[in-house]
């Protein structure tokens, strides 16, 4: 049996009121009062009507997180982060893979559908800043680094700095002939422009040329895009001794082509990845790769979605930087 207030405030001795002040948790009720209550409350196994309490706000008590894709463990783990955050605020989360389409974007950012969500985190690769700002739709924050300077809060890393340390860390091993896997020239690929940036900086200040023949596109960030890029660069006669991958899963691709071509990693040919994903903890070697701070991006995320809703949606955008650490494992460390 489910129990009510009204049962709790009975065990208690206290009003229904008084219950509801401290479920709600204000302050301005007697300690001793407060902890019958509260021993009630654990007798009882009450628990608050979320429903209803969003009712009351005009509120459907859901949010939304859209990614573009699924099958990247990255999004993958970055869910069950935002999941685990908006339970604190009694929310739960609806889940919505966009493709990186662009009309299945502007849904998304425009709620979905009317009043079935009351806020979104989402991570466009499609829509512009012009394209969010011309849509009236639900309060958002973004993630990553599609839009810049755009008409919603955004939580970034310093994706420059963390490619340029991840490939000074190769070049601090001796390696000079770094390749780099992951490059797009779309107006979709700003991480891969972003992290190309950094590639580039760490070079330049070793004094070591840019070479685009070590510069490997992929259209896509999949396992099968980092073999058939890792396979590319050996069967065209550039032999680096290093390779950055822009994300974990083309690292892991990679590793499998350096392996059928008969080369030892990081023997022959050091990699490094982007992400933290949990496979290349786990990979044979494991990856060294950049670590984005995936609970503080959510918990950052949540947090300002959480802000706007209760606070003012008309002020200035803002963007916070989550922080991010090197993990280096056995990929460039030999024994």
């Amino acid at each position: 049996m489910r129990h009510r207030l009204k049962d709790v405030a009975e065990r208690a001795g206290v009003s229904v009121k008084t219950v509801s002040n401290v479920v709600n948790g204000y302050v301005h009720v007697r300690p001793d009062t407060r902890a019958r209550v509260e021993e009630a409350i654990a007798e009882l196994n009450y628990r608050p009507n979320l429903s209803a309490r969003h009712l009351r706000k005009g509120r459907t008590g859901v949010i939304a997180l859209a990614v573009p894709e699924l099958d990247i463990p990255y999004f993958a783990e970055l869910a069950r982060y935002v999941v685990n955050a908006a339970a604190a605020y009694g929310w739960t989360v609806l889940i919505d893979q966009t493709g990186g389409r662009r009309e299945q974007e502007r849904v998304v950012a425009s709620g979905i559908t009317d009043h079935l969500i009351d806020g979104l985190i989402f991570s466009p690769l499609a829509l512009t800043a012009e394209d969010l700002a011309g849509l009236d739709g639900t309060p958002m924050v973004l993630l990553g680094e599609r839009v810049e300077h755009g008409p919603a809060d955004r939580v970034v890393i310093d994706n420059v700095t963390a490619a340029r340390e991840i490939t000074a860390h190769l070049i601090q091993l001796g390696h000079r002939r770094i390749a780099a896997i992951g490059s797009q020239r779309t107006d979709e690929g700003a991480s891969a422009r972003l992290r190309l940036a950094g590639y580039a900086d760490a070079l330049r200040a070793a004094g070591l040329d840019y070479d685009e023949a070590l510069v490997a596109p992929a259209s896509a960030w999949h396992r099968a895009d980092g073999a058939a890029a890792m396979q590319g660069l050996l069967t065209s006669g550039v032999r680096p001794d290093a390779v950055f991958c822009f994300n974990d899963t083309l690292a892991l691709g990679a590793l499998r082509a350096l392996h059928e071509a008969g080369l030892r990693v990081p023997e022959d040919v050091a990699v490094v990845g982007f992400d933290d994903i949990e496979d290349g903890r786990f990979s044979i070697p494991t990856l060294s790769t950049v670590a984005p701070d995936k609970e503080k991006i959510a918990q950052l995320a949540v947090e300002l979605l959480a802000n706007r809703l209760d606070g003012d949606r008309t002020a200035p955008a803002k963007e916070v930087s989550a922080p991010y650490r090197l993990e280096i494992r056995e990929s460039t460390r030999t024994p």
